[in-house]
């Protein structure tokens, strides 16, 4: 009965076994991916919805391969379908990217029946992205963060602040400067790249020193994670 229900009308079939173990390492491997993305992107925050996705995607390819087979029409007649989708999500990162290419290569596979072929293309991507998680390899050595010092204006800003920012960063650029409160103070805006190890509060509080006790701003950068040197 359910051999009859897998069958096509057009004479084309796919036997109940085949198709059950194609979805299962589909879901299996789809998992294990979904896994080691969430293993790998902990620390900058993953979506819950984007590991769900990474399961969902090799499942919907393998079925969609299963398909269309070696009929070129329902290739045809599916890409036509699939033309109308429209993804209105904004950009991702690079990384995710990459994840959901890997999660359709896979669900090509299984789609196919190359299923001892995905397997080790997983298992073999898989180490290779938690290797480079654990080495944090191209990772930045620095924190790219904004820094907002206020002066009074009485200060003359230009290099007071110098000796401390190349002691605790690895390069800074002075972004603007405006003066506040009808010209008391002024505002000062850096982009800095502040050393990995650089304590944070002793940073702050030689700035304190400098400025007068003023309010001082440190606010990481996320916009802005190039590695430099």
């Amino acid at each position: 009965m359910l051999e009859t229900i897998i069958n096509s009308t057009d004479g084309t079939s796919f036997t109940l076994t085949n198709t059950l173990i194609v979805i299962t390492a589909a879901i299996i491997l789809g998992f294990l991916i979904s896994l080691v993305y969430m293993r790998t992107t902990k620390k900058a925050g993953y979506s819950p919805s984007f590991t769900v996705t990474l399961i969902m995607l090799p499942v919907i390819i393998s079925i969609i391969i299963l398909l269309v087979g070696n009929n070129v029409a329902r290739a045809f007649s599916l890409a036509g379908a699939f033309s109308l989708i429209r993804f209105r999500s904004a950009p991702g990162e690079p990384k995710d990217i990459a994840y959901v290419f890997f999660t359709l290569a896979v669900g090509l596979c299984c789609g196919m029946g190359y299923i001892g072929y995905a397997i080790i293309f997983t298992i073999i991507l898989c180490l290779v992205m938690l290797i480079l998680d654990v080495t944090r390899f191209a990772m930045p050595k620095t924190k790219a963060m904004s820094l907002k010092i206020i002066v009074p204006e009485d200060l003359n800003y230009e290099g007071v602040f110098d000796e401390i920012l190349n002691s605790y960063t690895t390069n800074y650029k002075i972004q603007s400067i405006r003066t506040r409160d009808f010209g008391a103070l002024f505002e000062l805006n850096y982009s800095i790249h502040l050393l990995e190890e650089a304590n944070q509060k002793q940073f702050i509080d030689e700035l304190r020193c400098r400025n007068g006790n003023l309010n001082i701003t440190l606010t990481l950068n996320s916009q802005n994670e190039k590695v430099y040197g």
